[in-house]
């Protein structure tokens, strides 16, 4: 793996791994072929997702968290078996899973560090040392999805506390998919015999339609000249946390009539499309877009049933021009052109619009993918649920993805839920930076517009020597 580039940390271990090992139903399950949908078939979704959940130790345990995980996940198994398979492509590139009962593939290691070395930018994307806590990270090409298994690796840490990353194929499970099957891993790892929420597979459901039908212009996969941005490995990453007081004060900068309509994560991706627009320094009339994955569960009529754990998103995209998105006459002007962007793509999603989606899939064989150039992808995690994954010791102190970026494409983050050693709630975001100085531009127009990202108060950490205050103040 790439090693990733995290200004806020300086921690190194070491990890011994066991022989990876298969772990199949504990039940027999059928083998058959299970198709995906189109939605779930889409270029853009053909990558995997690596998430970290990170545990204290809990002295009234005693059980080895690998043995309890690795018996939990051949009882969950059961019940989500396609997991256990491999996802083929036939013709047109159509996806399917052969389920096949093969297994996850797990892997138990150990080590040599404590929980409480780890300072609260450490528990933060990009992970140090990640290359360790994830065994064979897939390669980044779209190939690497087919006859692929999930992987699971659990890393006990010298204080008793452990470490769980998983690597999981986008193409067969969405957010929602991936927590509610690691949710059903911990009821069973607490003794449960049934999961709470029944598995379903449903994948007909988001197909296209016959004929397809393509009734909406889709901004989100405009193809553009020249579309290029630096690959992940080659990019700087840094986490932001924004304390709960700080996004309302965000919301307070807006007009009452419009922060009536948006949510909080309407406003915060309105800002960071904004500061990340100025620290990259793209030509003024260069068309610059943000696209927010959105659950589309409740947005299909009818609604996808409850426990799908299929691909339920689209991206729409809200597009405008460097100069509008920078430039207007003061920040709350721009904060509040952002804002209806985004809230309008946000709105623009219904039965109709997915369908369309579905539909596009069908007609375009290559399957269209996103514009890198000038685009920023959020994906909120926030009230999914990662947080509620127990296996019996209790809630992680940190859960969600392991690094920014999906495969090795930079532009696209996620918003997670984080509490730091200080009690302080709020949401973290990874993002990565082509160099150190678009870095910095960033930090400097969040620090203008009363957000300070840190993820504990008047922390100045060095840069070449320079603490990043003294740095921002020189430009």
């Amino acid at each position: 793996m790439a090693a990733y580039y995290s200004p806020s940390s300086s921690l190194v271990f070491n990890v011994t791994r066991k022989e990876p090992e298969l772990i199949v139903p504990a039940e027999p399950t059928p083998h058959e072929f299970k198709q995906l949908s189109d939605i779930d078939g889409q270029e853009s979704l053909r990558f995997h997702v690596p998430l970290i959940h990170v545990y204290p130790n809990n002295n009234s345990v005693e059980e080895d968290p690998a043995r309890v995980i690795r018996k939990a996940i051949a009882k969950a198994l059961v019940f989500y078996y396609p997991l256990a398979g491999r996802v083929r492509e036939g013709p047109r590139r159509k996806l399917s899973v052969e389920c096949n009962g093969e297994g996850l593939l797990f892997i138990e290691a150990e080590a040599d560090v404590r929980l409480d070395q780890f300072s609260d930018a450490d528990l933060l994307p990009p992970f140090p040392c990640l290359d360790q806590l994830l065994y064979d990270e897939v390669p980044a090409q779209s190939h690497a999805i087919l006859n692929y298994p999930i992987l699971i690796q659990v890393t006990r840490l010298k204080c008793g506390g452990f470490i769980v990353t998983t690597n999981v194929n986008h193409t067969m499970l969405d957010g929602v998919g991936v927590f509610q099957f690691l949710r059903t891993v911990g009821e069973f790892a607490r003794g449960a015999t049934q999961p709470s929420i029944p598995p379903v597979w449903e994948r007909h459901l988001l197909n296209a339609r016959h004929p397809p039908r393509v009734t909406h212009t889709h901004l989100e996969y405009t193809q553009i000249p020249n579309d290029y941005f630096p690959p992940l490995s080659t990019l700087i990453q840094r986490s932001y946390f924004f304390r709960r007081n700080e996004l309302s004060a965000l919301r307070r900068q807006l007009p009452p009539d419009l922060a009536h309509l948006c949510s909080t994560f309407n406003v915060l991706t309105a800002l960071l499309w904004i500061c990340r627009t100025i620290a990259l320094s793209p030509d003024p009339e260069d068309e610059v877009r943000v696209m927010i994955l959105v659950n589309i569960r409740t947005r299909l009529n009818p609604a996808l049933p409850p426990g799908y754990y299929g691909n339920g998103v689209v991206y729409p995209a809200a597009v405008t021009t460097a100069r509008e998105l920078t430039t207007t006459e003061s920040k709350t002007a721009s904060l509040e052109h952002a804002v209806e962007k985004v809230r309008k793509a946000n709105a623009e999603v219904t039965d109709a619009y997915v369908k369309s989606v579905a539909d596009l899939m069908e007609v375009k064989e290559r399957r269209p993918v996103f514009p890198l150039k000038g685009s920023l992808v959020v994906s909120n995690l926030t009230k999914l649920g990662a947080e509620e994954v127990d296996y019996g010791w209790g809630k992680a102190v940190y859960a969600g993805v392991a690094r920014g970026g999906t495969a090795d494409v930079g532009v696209v983050t996620f918003y997670m839920r984080f509490k730091n050693r200080e009690g302080e709630e709020g949401v973290v975001v990874p993002m990565a930076f082509p160099s150190q100085e678009a870095m910095i531009k960033f930090e400097k127009e969040l620090i203008r517009r009363g957000l300070d990202g840190s993820v504990q108060r008047r922390r100045t950490p060095k840069i070449n020597g320079f603490s990043r205050q003294s740095i921002l103040s020189r430009l």
